[in-house]
């Protein structure tokens, strides 16, 4: 592969510059980079794929011909943590690691197929699809070091991220919508324990889950026929994943009855999963605005709108579940 042939996407070029050094070096040193990967696995890369936001993802083809895809994550401290969940996944639920080098964050993965998110399905049926794939993915085995590995209280962590981005950005949404979201993140807190903890996806969105492709049978672990990819692979509560999962589908909400439709999501994922109904519901709307102040902190300012809008309609009122 020529030098030239380096294309980094603006999103990942700025989130390297902002890593300071260590992304300004890894930028420039990427061509060389893919060129001495490619020798070592004895691929041939080929052009950049257009969407991920979390480092270099290239089209590669084995000699004998295979498809397969070249990941060189950005040095970030989650770039660790995604190669070792997938490593211990094994496959189950999640892209087949071929090989790689943990030291220079870099992945050989199967080639999959399309995301979810750009199959014409209903919401239903992508909400039955995510369910299946996350019960296999939640069976990945917790790290061998316990004692580096302590269940993270996400609640808390969500909790001091909407304090701070609500009064840094001169409180962008109403009272209600953050009392709510606050509200929210102090019962999931209190419900934490860690015992019950699994390793969730901790993003596991449409266009995170993509699906084998098309020839064959699906193979062992991606039963679903679908697997998921960039995990950020901490241990919480599994109600989370399906919390992140309901965060989404604003343009449904935004275009029908929103409680009633939020409420027949959830009632879906729970269905689906097994999992409680109102701890979803709860890590729903938390994800909901943290996922919008998050996004406005960061410049995205039109994206961040409909989570906006949606979390205002869904905080009028009583707003729970079972309401």
């Amino acid at each position: 592969m020529r030098e030239e042939s380096i294309v980094v996407s603006p999103v990942v070029r700025r989130r390297a510059e902002l890593l300071g050094a260590a992304g300004e070096e890894w930028l420039a040193g990427l061509p060389a980079l893919v060129a001495d990967l490619a020798r070592r696995w004895s691929v041939t890369v080929g052009a950049p794929f257009r969407a991920g936001a979390g480092g270099y993802v290239a089209r590669a083809r084995a000699e004998d011909g295979r498809a397969l895809v070249l990941k060189l994550a950005l040095p970030e401290p989650g770039s660790a943590g995604q190669i070792a969940t997938l490593l211990r996944a094994g496959g189950r639920g999640y892209v087949r690691v071929l090989d790689h080098d943990a030291d220079r964050f870099a992945l050989l993965m199967e080639h999959l197929g399309a995301p979810l998110s750009e199959l014409a399905l209903p919401p239903e049926r992508k909400i039955a699809v995510l369910c299946a794939t996350l019960r296999r993915a939640w069976q990945v085995p917790r790290s061998p070091e316990p004692l580096t590995e302590a269940a993270e209280d996400k609640a808390t962590g969500l909790a001091v991220l909407v304090e701070r981005l609500w009064r840094d950005l001169d409180r962008p949404c109403s009272v209600a919508a953050y009392d709510r979201a606050m509200t929210y993140a102090e019962r999931r807190a209190a419900a934490h324990r860690a015992s019950r903890a699994v390793v969730v996806h901790g993003d596991p969105h449409p266009g995170n889950l993509l699906r084998l492709p098309s020839s064959g049978t699906p193979r062992a672990g991606a039963e679903s026929g679908f697997v998921f990819v960039d995990p950020d692979g901490f241990l919480a509560d599994p109600a989370y994943d399906l919390g992140v999962v309901l965060r989404d589908w604003c343009a449904e909400l935004l275009s029908g009855d929103a409680r009633r439709l939020a409420r027949r999501y959830c009632a879906l994922l729970a269905e689906e999963s097994g999992a409680d109904a109102t701890a979803v519901w709860e890590w729903g709307y938390l994800e909901r605005v943290s996922t919008a102040l998050y996004l406005l902190a960061h410049g995205a300012e039109a994206p961040s709108r409909p989570y906006f809008a949606t979390a205002e309609i869904l905080a009028d009122g009583d707003g729970d579940v079972g309401a």
